[in-house]
């Protein structure tokens, strides 16, 4: 069967960081939250490469159909150096939110700030 025509689709892509430190919290938070299947991108510093990400977000919506995107960064982040404010991070993550909501308004987008306990704050 020909690779172009064997459909396949599923819920969500997730966007977050390369460090080691916080993959046991995102295995956890994606088994727990999203059940139809996901495609995970790491870029170091999550969403602040923003161009490559938005990159990866087009194929993924185009081969994958996804309909939910889950941005996550978070706290104490090497790729941002001393620039790894709680505020810096939530104003990356309302900056991909809007160039993604703009070129896909149907994405449903969750923006998260990882903390280093692993819990993760919702930002609105």
């Amino acid at each position: 069967m020909d690779q172009l025509t064997n459909k396949h689709t599923c819920q969500a892509m997730v966007v977050a960081c390369i460090d080691f430190r916080f993959q046991k919290y995102l295995r956890k938070f994606e088994d727990e939250n999203i059940h139809g299947g996901y495609d995970l991108l790491t870029f170091a510093g999550g969403v602040k490469q923003l161009d490559q990400v938005l990159e990866e977000i087009d194929i993924s919506k185009r081969l994958h159909e996804i309909h939910e995107l889950y941005l996550v960064n978070h706290e104490n982040c090497g790729a941002y150096g001393e620039e790894s404010t709680y505020e810096n991070h939530k104003r990356d993550l309302e900056k991909a939110y809007n160039a993604v909501k703009e070129k896909y308004p149907d994405i449903n987008i969750h923006k998260y700030y990882l903390h280093l306990d692993g819990q993760f704050e919702k930002i609105d």
